[in-house]
């Protein structure tokens, strides 16, 4: 980590196209190496539009795996036991595809890929994929911030710069809408669980049940109750291997903003005005008509 630091004192962030994507330009300059990625039968994808709840959802289906053994969640930092698919960062770190390569069975994978780049070997494979997706409000105001501390994505300029081009979805990873409803409507076809992040917040138990049933678990209440303490926001705060302490500063920029900010349903009622808010249901509902996909803003 700390030559990575070193390596990123000069560091621009470019961002290409892959499909008219935007994403960060190491991933489309490695894209084959990400698109022909060879899943396994056993594992497991947890997928998101960035800020949607990942590393919640990543440390949930961590420790339904491990039944709850809390020390062998420990066992390193989140994103070295959950590779991110299409993150290439500056040797001599590992790509996300190198890093999955050297991992025994079942893996956990993390993507942020709209549903038409994710390789074609995890449908190839029928893979059970967890979907998390958070209303487009609260996810803008995060990204936002995640912007701001985070070294790999560009400057989101002004709040009110980066409304625009979060409705634009000129952002990495590309449209919010387009993302929730290609992963949505993708659930007929494939093993697919979609969860909203708002309801994880409403009732994290009976998420967790939602979850540790479809990955063919069986686990008693106790075990359960344990694993939701531990994935707690305030337990996961508090986490050197969840809250990314092990990542440098120069790289997150914690005194920016906090890897883990709030949270919480509801923030951006703080950061929108009325105006935005306005020209925001405006779009939502013409991109969203006949979805069947209902987000809730606030609870």
């Amino acid at each position: 980590m700390k030559q990575l630091a070193k390596e990123m004192e000069n560091y621009q962030v470019i961002m290409g196209q892959v499909e008219g994507v935007p994403l960060p330009d190491p991933t489309c300059d490695g894209w084959d190496s990400i698109y022909n990625f060879q899943a396994r039968g056993d594992d497991i994808l947890v997928a998101t539009f960035p800020k949607a709840g990942t590393t919640w959802m990543q440390e949930i289906v961590d420790l339904i795996l491990q039944e709850g053994d809390v020390q062998k969640g420990r066992r390193a930092p989140t994103y070295i036991k959950v590779p991110f698919l299409e993150l290439i960062s500056p040797k001599p770190m590992p790509s996300g595809v190198e890093l999955a390569q050297t991992m025994k069975s079942p893996r956990v994978l993390k993507t942020h890929l709209p549903i038409n780049l994710l390789p074609p070997s995890f449908w190839e494979k029928n893979v059970k994929a967890v979907y998390v997706a958070r209303n487009a409000k609260d996810c803008m105001v995060s990204y936002y911030y995640f912007h701001k501390m985070n070294i790999f994505l560009p400057d989101p300029g002004t709040w009110e710069n980066f409304f625009s081009t979060f409705l634009s979805g000129d952002v990495p990873w590309g449209s919010w809408f387009d993302h929730v409803i290609g992963w949505g409507k993708a659930m007929d076809k494939h093993q697919i669980l979609f969860i909203f992040y708002e309801d994880m917040i409403e009732d994290p138990m009976r998420e967790i049940r939602k979850v540790t049933k479809f990955l063919g678990k069986d686990l008693s209440d106790e075990v359960l109750e344990n694993i939701k303490y531990h994935t707690s926001f305030q337990a996961m705060k508090e986490n050197p291997m969840t809250n990314n302490s092990t990542v440098p500063n120069s790289i997150m920029d914690e005194t920016i903003s906090p890897f883990l900010r709030k949270g919480t349903v509801g923030d951006w009622k703080n950061h929108f005005t009325v105006a935005q808010n306005i020209i925001f249901d405006e779009e939502y509902k013409k991109k969203m008509e006949g979805s069947g996909l209902n987000f809730r803003t606030e609870l």
